[in-house]
């Protein structure tokens, strides 16, 4: 495929990057005939980002990387290459809170019908089906019940639907020329806006984990939105992942209780 995509793009191949932030996709500096610089990558088969391609035609470079090319069946991308490239995790996690609020702000939009995007709902019935496939790994039953059960009730009762990120965090956002901050590796889903804010808070767990409801309410309050419903969303995922997440399943549970409903 890379060889393929070499020569139909007319590539000039650097050594593929490597590190802890890469684990779902194949990525590597090159060149472009005319000289310019870009990023090939190739994502792995992944239910969760099936539709990047999509997400950065749709958000076209406002605020993710821009998409030069792509091969939707090959789910390969020349985007845009972010100089100097440093990622976001560089700065304080309160630092990081302020930069990721902005560019959701930014990335929530309501896409025009008809657009191939599938709801949240989608993602969070296939964790449910996941985490049950894992019962005899549950060390609380009951938690990670209700935590199934929010997943279904919360894309259901959202108050508005936008096309969300689903996977912003600090890793996934880099140092860049044209602007400050690119946002890479989107994992479109419509849904509710108070989901996007977990995936950040998740990567930021021990600080989370020391203040629950602070963490949130700052959180929220950069985002311009209720902090409730990122608390439920926060509680539901907490209390679900136990039921997946062995390394860090006794940190879930105890920050899942401490924002129990």
């Amino acid at each position: 495929m890379v060889s393929e995509l070499e020569s139909r793009w007319s590539l000039s191949l650097g050594p593929p990057i490597e590190g802890d932030e890469i684990s779902c996709s194949w990525v590597a500096p090159v060149t472009r005939g005319d000289g310019a610089p870009a990023v090939l990558k190739l994502g792995m088969p992944q239910m969760e980002g099936e539709q990047e391609i999509d997400g950065l035609r749709f958000w076209d470079g406002d605020p993710t990387v821009e998409l030069l090319e792509s091969d939707t069946d090959l789910n390969a991308m020349l985007i845009e290459r972010c100089e100097p490239g440093t990622v976001l995790r560089a700065l304080p996690e309160p630092d990081q809170d302020v930069v990721i609020a902005g560019l959701l702000r930014r990335m929530w939009r309501t896409p025009r019908q008809p657009h191939p995007f599938r709801p949240l709902s989608e993602m969070t019935a296939y964790w449910g089906t996941e985490t049950i496939q894992h019962i005899d790994q549950w060390s609380d039953p009951g938690l990670v019940r209700e935590g199934l059960r929010l997943f279904e009730e919360l894309p259901q009762s959202a108050p508005s639907a936008v096309l969300l990120a689903t996977d912003l965090h600090a890793g996934n956002v880099l140092k860049a020329e044209r602007e400050p901050w690119l946002v890479i590796d989107p994992k479109p889903f419509l849904g509710d806006p108070a989901y996007d804010a977990t995936q950040h808070l998740f990567n930021c767990l021990e600080r989370l984990a020391t203040d629950p409801t602070g963490v949130i309410d700052r959180f929220a309050d950069l985002l311009g939105i209720g902090s409730e419903r990122i608390r439920l969303w926060t509680f539901a995922r907490a209390a679900a992942e136990t039921g997946l997440r062995s390394g860090v399943g006794h940190e879930l549970a105890s920050l899942a209780r401490a924002l129990a409903p």
